[in-house]
């Protein structure tokens, strides 16, 4: 069944009895890069009272409520996401107190809104698992494979020197058998893929 993401982050904001909520939906990798936008989301609204959130990615999910009651914020924030069939998304509402107290159902619905508005007519992208694969070509072979690289719009990640040339490139998963077939033709065969070489994530 396929996941999807979003294509670009989002935003939307509410005002629910004087408190104000801006929601924000960013696609993200996995759990580091969704700390590293908390971590902007906490500099960009320093007098915020709460930035709650929840994750979903693959086996890296989470969530917080980050002070408000426990269950008001992260979980109903989580199932907007999941009832949306988003993966690879961090969702977060910045909350800034406006004085009256929502109570606990009061809460929920309001942390459920602000995520809801903010997805209700998002656009939806499939998402595709990537991997890494290392390949070990001949410096004569190296501009070729680069320009193959290139043209398929893949990502070289990093490439080391030694007796041969070493790229770590970065595909969807489905790409992997014919990027090896691909690199044995431009190589005349000499591609060595070292084991291990193709991880997933």
């Amino acid at each position: 069944m396929p996941t999807y993401t979003l294509p670009n982050a989002l935003s939307a904001e509410l005002e629910i009895r004087k408190s104000r909520f801006i929601g924000y939906a960013i696609p993200v990798a996995d759990r580091d890069a969704a700390m590293d936008e908390l971590r902007r989301l906490r500099e960009t609204h320093p007098a915020a009272t709460h930035v709650c959130w929840a994750l979903l990615a693959g086996g890296q999910s989470g969530m917080s409520d980050d002070g408000e009651p426990s269950g008001t914020a992260g979980r109903p924030i989580l199932e907007v996401l999941r009832h949306h069939d988003l993966d690879g998304v961090l969702a977060a509402v910045v909350r800034y107190y406006g004085g009256v107290k929502l109570g606990a159902g009061g809460l929920v619905r309001a942390y459920t809104d602000a995520i809801a508005s903010v997805l209700q007519d998002a656009p939806r992208v499939e998402r595709i698992a990537l991997a890494t694969l290392t390949v070990e070509i001949g410096y004569p072979e190296e501009a070729r494979v680069r320009r193959w690289i290139e043209q398929q719009t893949y990502v070289l990640e990093h490439s080391t020197y030694g007796m041969d040339v070493s790229l770590v490139i970065r595909m969807p998963v489905t790409a992997l058998e014919d990027a090896h077939d691909a690199l044995r033709d431009l190589t005349q065969g000499r591609a060595i893929f070292p084991p291990d070489s193709a991880q997933g994530n």
